[in-house]
């Protein structure tokens, strides 16, 4: 499954050769020329990187840069920033910000690809975080002092989804529960983050036990990234 990266620019030359550097590397690009289209994008879509540059009009890229740090979606999504200004305090007001990279302009093919690469892993890790992969499997969940059988429906690196688990938002839980097909134990605390209409329980991961983070990051590497 390639990668989805956003790149938002307003130069047409350099937007062009972004994306055809990035689409020779196998990666899914969408190409946007206007920073408050992808303000409102990153608000309903995720993407695993953003190339953004910095001088725009309509919006600066300091404010989209923490347009997409409030944002539901993209708020681990590593963002790589992308300028002709050289000043010093410019870079640092990049990372503070959000920022997670930084390409100085003027871009050429070798730069972005070097730069990419650089960035991938960063990139490649942060999808792993949200990559869900279906499993329906038995969980013990103990929460407010009483055991409660839940059943899962998907598992990512970051957390658990679960079918009518009686869970509240906000509970505090330990979970217990086996890969199927892998004998490791996996033992976890997490919060409930999500409950649905249809009483779905969504947990995040707070603390795991080294076996278990491996195994599941194993799980997802095979089905989902």
């Amino acid at each position: 499954m390639s990668l989805k990266i956003l790149v938002v620019e307003d130069d047409a030359p350099s937007l062009e050769l972004m994306c055809e550097v990035l689409q020779s590397v196998d990666v899914q690009v969408r190409p946007i020329a206007n920073s408050e289209e992808a303000a409102a994008l990153v608000k309903r879509e995720r993407f695993d990187g953003i190339f953004m540059d910095l001088q725009m009009p309509r919006m600066h890229g300091f404010e989209l840069a923490s347009r997409i740090r409030e944002s539901p979606w993209n708020k681990s999504t590593p963002i790589i920033v992308v300028t002709g200004r050289e000043e010093r305090t410019t870079m640092q007001e990049a990372f503070k910000v959000g920022a997670t990279f930084f390409l100085q302009k003027p871009v050429d093919r070798q730069r972005v690809l070097r730069l990419f690469r650089t960035a991938s892993g960063v990139i490649a890790e942060n999808r792993r975080r949200y990559v869900r992969v279906p499993l329906t499997t038995g969980v013990a969940c103990q929460v407010h002092g009483r055991t409660i059988q839940a059943t899962s429906r998907n598992i990512s690196q970051g957390g658990i989804l679960f079918e009518s688990a009686e869970l509240c938002l906000g509970d505090q839980v330990k979970l217990s529960f086996r890969l199927p097909g892998r004998g490791v134990a996996i033992n976890a605390t997490g919060v409930v983050v999500r409950v649905d209409e249809r009483q779905r329980a969504g947990v995040q991961f707070v603390q795991m036990n080294d076996a278990g983070r491996d195994a599941i990051r194993e799980l997802v590497d095979q089905v989902g990234v």
